[in-house]
């Protein structure tokens, strides 16, 4: 069972995660390209995994997607599941990235980037899918994949700050 205290941070962090989501679908991006966003609300799904695992991950990640479209008005709407899937499949590729940084083989930038990139990707794929059009990924992906090491790199700093921060404060 977990403790009080953990619920009462998973709360706070997925709060803070679902604030950071709705705030940044309101800030203009300088590519011209759907999808392309700052990734801003990673930085807590990140940090989350970082502090408390991947099951902390994955519920910040489905409870933001989940709200944050609901809030949106787009709730099972095709923005809804590009964001969805990439959620899922970007804390997946973190937990790789996760098991790589415990043994100190990469840094928090390089994990943040993987997810960057797994989100971007399957994004992309999914786009391909539900509009039955598969020449939208050779067309799509690069640049989405160009956009993802920026804020991959970006987001990965925030939480390497932020994380020798909380430690100190956390535990």
């Amino acid at each position: 069972m977990k403790t009080p205290k953990y619920l009462a941070h998973l709360a706070l962090l997925t709060t803070f995660a679902l604030v950071i989501h709705t705030i940044e679908s309101f800030i203009p991006v300088p590519i011209p390209v759907p999808g392309v966003k700052l990734g801003l609300a990673n930085v807590i799904t990140l940090l989350a995994f970082v502090l408390y695992g991947l099951k902390a991950a994955l519920v910040i990640a489905v409870v933001r997607t989940t709200l944050g479209s609901i809030f949106a008005g787009n709730f099972l709407a095709t923005g809804f599941y590009l964001s969805f899937g990439g959620a899922l499949v970007s804390a997946l590729a973190m937990a790789f990235g996760i098991y790589l940084w415990r043994r100190d083989k990469i840094s928090l930038v390089a994990v943040s980037i993987m997810g960057a990139v797994a989100h971007n990707t399957t994004q992309a794929t999914l786009a391909a899918l539900i509009l039955a059009n598969f020449y939208l990924i050779p067309l799509y992906l690069p640049v989405l994949l160009v956009a993802a090491l920026p804020t991959g790199f970006l987001t990965g700093l925030a939480v390497t700050y932020s994380h020798k921060a909380l430690t100190r404060v956390i535990k």
